[in-house]
């Protein structure tokens, strides 16, 4: 079954070919295949067969332990999860864009250094325009 929102995910694989995470994306990617599992949205061997598929959609993976400081002094700063602040230090420190359809993420962004930071993937809209 197709997520809301996939084909701006996979538009987006396609204008920017070059992805990077840290490795704790495995860790989530995990959790929510679990979750649909959980609500018979799919079989375990399909939730298997997606976390497998997971590294096809990233060039490399970076250690979380290299941003969990930053994560940290981000998430204390937006008072926001730690989980979602790894992937704005991971970004941060690359120099590179944060695709997420994290709406609440985005609001606690808009106003601060990293609205520039994110791309929003359902719409491509530019978070910087967000109010």
């Amino acid at each position: 079954m197709a997520e809301p929102g996939h084909e701006f995910a996979t538009k987006l694989l396609q204008d920017f070919p070059a992805t990077c995470a840290p490795d704790f994306v495995a860790v989530e990617t995990a959790n929510v295949l679990w979750k649909k599992v959980r609500r018979s949205e799919m079989t375990g061997y399909q939730a298997e067969e997606a976390l497998a598929a997971l590294p096809k959609f990233f060039d490399r993976f970076y250690p979380t332990n290299q941003f969990v400081r930053r994560a940290l002094q981000i998430s204390l700063a937006l008072d926001h999860p730690i989980y979602d602040c790894l992937y704005l230090a991971c970004a941060e420190e690359l120099g590179a864009k944060l695709a997420t359809a994290n709406a609440r993420l985005l609001n606690k962004c808009a106003k601060s250094d990293f609205a520039q930071t994110l791309v929003l993937v359902d719409h491509f809209i530019d978070p910087a325009t967000l109010t």
